[in-house]
């Protein structure tokens, strides 16, 4: 029994907005609150929570530290906390539908997904799309909580209606795609992708048809296409070339693609843990640490978790057993709620 590899995807759970574009633009913040914000962009959930305290203290917008508050207690995993304190920045409203309003309501829906209530947080979807129907957010997030609920059916009509509203938003095609292949509707995802391949678009160059063929298991086009998309030195690009080969079994060739992008670009932490991920299906386990390790110790990694868990993998496959129980062991200390992490735990900490 060993820990399996992570690859970052996209989980059909929830589709949580960048928080650098959710923390902006919400009102006049105090310094307190400002210094919080700052913590919560770089991980650090409990000082920040320290800071707010002191701006409630202080007097500083309540509103706007209860929405600091909840954001940090969802970085801790404590949602129903998280859950509290969004209800509590939305009851100090004033009666008038501001933006802050509905970017709490996407936030509390958030907070409900992850912590399995999906009929609330496809009530506040609701009520989101009753003020503003044109949302195409939350047609696309409440989509996801259906496909939690088992609702298929509904959730292929919010599906319909956010690519009917949005048809040249690629992104969003593919984590539909990606939604509905971890719910085992796959095949309805790919009638997604064919049907934006053959429609064509404005919008679709070389790396929007390479990722569709990419999904599509039509792998020798996907890299054809991507070939070219990288001329552009697209960070992106590389990553879905690499990914490519990858799934032809050409570690070798995948493998050059992202060092070819790091050796002459800054770092970017999605392609040091595909190159990790590379040099594991390979077998060279040193070299997978290495890449796992590099892309730790870029600046507000966005995927710290999943280059983390990669780390301890390769620890573990280097046979350094009690590294692995370790760095596992705080690893569930910032991750309490990923549940397969501690059933291995259990398994490592017995080597």
């Amino acid at each position: 029994m060993s820990l399996k590899i992570r690859q970052k995807k996209f989980i059909g759970t929830v589709a949580l907005f960048l928080l650098a574009v959710l923390l902006a633009g919400c009102g006049k913040t105090g310094e307190k609150t400002q210094n919080a914000v700052a913590l919560i962009k770089s991980f650090d959930y409990q000082d920040a929570l320290a800071e707010l305290d002191v701006a409630e203290e202080e007097g500083e917008n309540i509103r706007l530290i209860n929405r600091a508050r909840g954001i940090a207690y969802m970085g801790l995993t404590r949602y129903a906390e998280a859950i509290e304190c969004f209800r509590a920045a939305l009851s100090g409203s004033n009666g008038l539908v501001e933006n802050v309003d509905f970017d709490l309501n996407y936030y509390l829906a958030a907070a409900y997904t992850k912590d399995g209530q999906f009929s609330q947080a496809e009530e506040t979807y609701n009520a989101i799309l009753a003020l503003r129907e044109n949302e195409v957010d939350a047609y696309f997030l409440r989509g996801n909580v259906r496909m939690n609920s088992s609702n298929f059916e509904g959730a292929k009509e919010d599906f319909d209606q956010a690519l009917k509203m949005a048809p040249d938003d690629y992104d969003m095609l593919i984590e539909i795609y990606q939604v509905l292949e971890h719910f085992d509707h796959s095949d309805v995802g790919q009638a997604y992708l064919q049907a934006a391949l053959d429609a064509g678009g404005k919008k679709m160059d070389n790396y929007v048809s390479g990722r569709i063929y990419y999904y599509l298991g039509e792998y020798e086009r996907a890299y054809l296409a991507l070939e070219q998309a990288k001329e552009k030195g697209d960070e992106e690009s590389y990553l879905y070339l690499g990914r490519a080969y990858e799934a032809t079994g050409d570690y070798n060739y995948a493998a050059n693609v992202y060092n070819s992008y790091l050796s002459s670009h800054d770092g970017s932490a999605e392609l040091y843990n595909q190159l990790g991920l590379c040099e594991m299906a390979r077998g060279d386990y040193q070299k997978a640490l290495e890449a796992f390790q590099a892309g730790m110790q870029l600046e507000d990694t966005p995927i710290l978790q999943t280059l983390s868990f990669n780390e301890i993998t390769a620890y573990e496959h280097l046979g350094e057993y009690e590294r692995a129980a370790a760095l596992l062991n705080n690893y569930l200390n910032n991750y309490p709620d990923d549940t397969q992490a501690r059933r291995e735990y259990d398994f490592l900490s017995t080597r």
